[in-house]
Parts: C-alpha cells; structure tokens; sequence
C-alpha cells in the first residue's frame, strides 16, 4: 500500500487523563467521569461511555449478488430499523468468532470465507466503542438455523445488494453500520477488489 500521507500523523498534545469517578455501570456499559486536560491545557470534565463488547457487522454476498437484511424494532430511535446481521461480542473474545455467532443465529446462515473489511470508532467524542466489519461469502444454511433469545423478534429479507445500497443512499436506511458496510463493498467492487463475477453480480 506504500507510505501513509503526512497529513495522517498525530498533531499537538493528546488529552490527559485525571482523577476518575464511576457514575454507572451494568453488565454493557461503563459511565466513567474524568477531571481531564484538553490538549490546549485548559481543565475540563468529560464524561466516558465505556463498552464491554466490540460490535461486529456482517455482510453476506451470495453469488448471485444479493445479501441478507435483519428487521427489528430499536429501543433508543423507537423505530423499526433495516440492518446487516450485526451485535456485539465479549471485548476479550476474537470479534470475528463473536460476527460467526451472530450471523447463524439473525439469519440461520454461515459462510465459508470471511475477510475483515473494516474497523471503525462510533462516536468517538463520548465513547470508547468499536466495530469489526466483515464480508461473509460461500453461504449456506447454518445447522441450528435462526436462534433469537428472549427479547428478539426478527424478519430476515434476501435483496439485491444494490437496491439494499439504493435504499441506504435514500434514507430509508438508517443504521450506519450498515450505511458503512454497503459503501465499503461497493467500493471494493467498483475497485476490482472483489471476484470480478460477484462484483457483476453485485453492480447489476
């Protein structure tokens, strides 16, 4: 890939981390206060959402370029949300182990190539939280099939890729891991980084 441009260097002072206090914690998150210092030296208070799970974020291309969407209703938007198969795993755990579990148990598939594709930071002034992207192809049916728990009631759709692109690029797609994940493939396969049928495929 060659040398980075300079323009991607870290500049100036990074925060400085002082005396923390907890304000809340449950078994996904950790609310932490800090006395910190700016870069520019001044004092401030900031206040940390820490995240006990990576989140992962599939995307599964069958040959024929279509993928798979999950349906569900989101608790903080109180809407209904059109997604990738995406979730969280351990922070201690391998995420592509934990982006595995999730595909087989949103959408009853698994897949016999995987490629990491993508890392990404999720609001990073507030939080510490990451993401693992990853492209699941040679897809088949999982053997346990879909398995929700308790609190999931999912809807699964098999779509061409590029009308679930089209509908992110209008709006009606909201979820940016999502939004990211299509970008990034359509990238990939405008770019030749894909198997030159699959992108054909993808691209219609």
């Amino acid at each position: 890939m060659g040398d980075k441009p300079a323009w991607l260097r870290s500049h100036g002072r990074p925060w400085v981390r002082g005396e923390a206090r907890a304000i809340y914690d449950n078994p996904w998150i950790r609310v932490t206060e800090f006395a910190a210092t700016a870069p520019t030296g001044a004092p401030a208070q900031y206040g940390l959402v820490s995240f006990k799970n990576y989140a992962v974020a599939v995307l599964p291309l069958f040959d024929d370029g279509t993928t798979v969407l999950v349906g569900q209703n989101r608790f903080p938007a109180g809407d209904y949300s059109w997604e990738i198969p995406e979730g969280g795993g351990p922070v201690e755990h391998d995420p592509l182990e934990s982006a595995k579990r999730e595909l087989a148990e949103e959408t009853g598939l698994q897949a016999e190539e995987w490629y990491e594709v993508m890392q990404a930071q999720l609001s990073n002034s507030v939080t510490d939280e990451r993401m693992f992207g990853y492209l699941a192809l040679g897809l088949s049916r999982a053997r346990a099939g879909q398995e929700m728990d308790d609190t999931e009631a999912l809807e699964t759709v098999r779509v061409p890729f590029r009308e679930a692109l089209d509908a992110a690029m209008a709006g009606d797609l909201k979820d940016m891991l999502t939004v990211a994940m299509l970008l990034k493939a359509y990238h990939m396969a405008r770019e030749g980084l894909l198997a030159p049928a699959l992108a054909r495929a993808m691209l219609g």
